[in-house]
């Protein structure tokens, strides 16, 4: 089983060694015809707005579209998060417009306001260790999506099918839990596609 790392921008170091401690195989993303190699695929934290433009640059959003609609999973951590996302708030450019939640950016403040803390998130028995850094929050999901986990009430983990997004940095942490729910979802995806 393969899990890519878009390689765009962002802490692809850490996702690559927290999906080789899911028991997987990770591959560095850097170009569209890579993803015909892979079966899921993490989009990184970084800022949101330098990933998009370079997503566009290099035909990653077609490319990742359509490999969204072969079902295969994709997974957005942080800035990773918005872009995904079908909505974000104030004057912010939509990016793959895959799941359906609206994202509010830079949520929870600046660099300084960063923190770490511990989240239930529902499929996973062990509290995860999150480290949040200027992590954007989802303020509204649409019928599809379920809510995996909220921080004080606001909602910073959900899944939408074979999409997955949290707010804050799983790969910052020595915690694969996170990276393991998501192999689990590439395992079945791939099992499933095998049948179909």
């Amino acid at each position: 089983m393969k899990i890519g790392v878009l390689a765009l921008q962002g802490a692809v170091a850490e996702h690559i060694r927290m999906v080789e401690m899911a028991g997987a195989e990770g591959v560095i993303i850097k170009k569209v015809e890579q993803l015909a190699d892979i079966d899921g695929i993490i989009l990184p934290g970084g800022e949101s707005t330098t990933i998009g433009k370079l997503m566009r640059d290099y035909g990653f959003i077609e490319a990742l579209r359509a490999f969204s609609a072969q079902g295969k999973p994709l997974f957005g951590t942080c800035a990773g998060l918005i872009v995904l996302a079908n909505q974000v708030e104030g004057d912010n450019p939509v990016h793959l417009g895959l799941m359906d939640m609206t994202v509010q950016r830079n949520a929870f403040g600046r660099q300084r306001e960063s923190f770490e803390t511990t989240l239930d998130v529902k499929g996973i028995s062990e509290p995860v260790r999150a480290v949040f850094i200027r992590a954007p929050l989802i303020k509204a999901v649409g019928p599809e999506v379920e809510v995996l986990s909220e921080y004080k009430g606001e909602i910073v983990a959900a899944r939408q099918g074979h999409l997955l997004a949290v707010s804050y940095h799983p790969e910052l942490t020595d915690d694969a839990q996170v990276h393991q729910y998501f192999a689990t979802m590439v395992q079945q995806s791939k099992a499933s596609s095998v049948q179909g």
